[in-house]
């Protein structure tokens, strides 16, 4: 499985790799901008993520307008919406706007509040049918 994490705070970006390590291959970004470039170059290589986790409170370009431009991509390429990218929306917020408006205007497939720990990930993951790829 190929995964973008997309986490502007270090500390975050490394103990959410060290969680995602065993699900499969993970690239890192460090905002909105460089999630959009990432996943269009990987569409370009023919080497598409499975999953994205994409915070929302980001510099430049935020995770909410990152999710929009990633949908149109997917979009202009001719994605249907059942194969559409899973993205998990992260965030320290608890803000019910932030979360319907990922859900709606966005496309997010599903929301984790920060601090993300390894049960909430694992559940969460298994949800959507992802294991950790030595099982």
């Amino acid at each position: 499985m190929r995964i973008l994490l997309v986490e502007d705070d270090f500390a975050s970006r490394r103990y959410m790799e060290v969680l995602l390590q065993p699900y499969g291959r993970t690239d890192v970004v460090v905002d909105g901008q460089e999630a959009i470039d990432a996943f269009r170059m990987a569409w370009e290589e023919n080497d598409p993520y499975n999953l994205i986790f994409l915070d929302i409170m980001m510099p430049n370009v935020d995770g909410q307008e990152a999710l929009q431009s990633i949908r149109n991509i997917e979009k202009e390429i001719g994605v249907k919406e059942v194969d559409q990218t899973k993205v998990i929306m992260t965030t320290v917020l608890e803000d019910p706007k932030n979360v319907v408006e990922a859900y709606n205007k966005g496309g997010a497939t599903s929301y984790l509040v920060k601090p993300v720990d390894k049960e909430k990930l694992t559940h969460e993951l298994s949800e959507l049918g992802y294991y950790p790829e030595n099982q």
